[in-house]
């Protein structure tokens, strides 16, 4: 069975930068257990990051939201311990917006039969990147586990209502 984890902008400003929050801190441990998990079981592991520039303030979501994530800044990293766990075979993929269209085009290209997504934010760019999924592997199960995630229940209950695996969804 081919696996792909899918860690969703867990970056310093969704953490605890600008955007940051106490319940995207909390998932951390949790994250990591999934990446060392995906690790030993030799599946692939790949890291969106949501990555703006100067141009920002120009853009619609700019207009609305403050300068978050400016590439190479500190804010832009990964956070704490999942920093450490990215090893240089993992790919990660810079998104101007919500959905990564590399992300899509990758999946595009690479068959999994089961596609995990962790990370923040559930309502934006969780959900925004399982439904690129889901357009570039429909044959795929999809999970997301609540405990891994953090960004309301919003998110949860449309990719469960989108025939996605949302798992641990009471315990959150």
């Amino acid at each position: 069975m081919k696996k792909l984890l899918i860690v969703v902008d867990y970056q310093t400003d969704f953490v605890s930068g600008i955007l940051g929050s106490p319940a995207a801190a909390e998932i951390e441990d949790e994250i990591c257990r999934k990446i060392n998990r995906y690790r030993s079981e030799n599946a692939d592991i790949v890291f969106t990051m949501d990555t703006h520039g100067k141009d920002y303030a120009g853009t619609d979501e700019g207009r609305k939201l403050p300068m978050h994530c400016e590439k190479d800044s500190e804010g832009w990293q990964l956070y704490g311990k999942v920093r450490k766990l990215k090893q240089d075979c993992d790919r990660y993929f810079c998104k101007n917006t919500f959905g990564s269209a590399e992300l899509y085009d990758y999946l595009r290209s690479n068959t999994y039969d089961l596609v995990e997504l962790c990370g923040v934010v559930t309502d934006i760019c969780v959900i925004s990147n399982a439904v690129l999924v889901r357009t570039a592997n429909p044959a795929c199960e999809i999970i997301v586990d609540a405990k891994a995630v953090s960004g309301g229940k919003w998110g949860l209950d449309t990719m469960k209502s989108m025939l996605m695996n949302v798992i641990n969804y009471d315990e959150v």
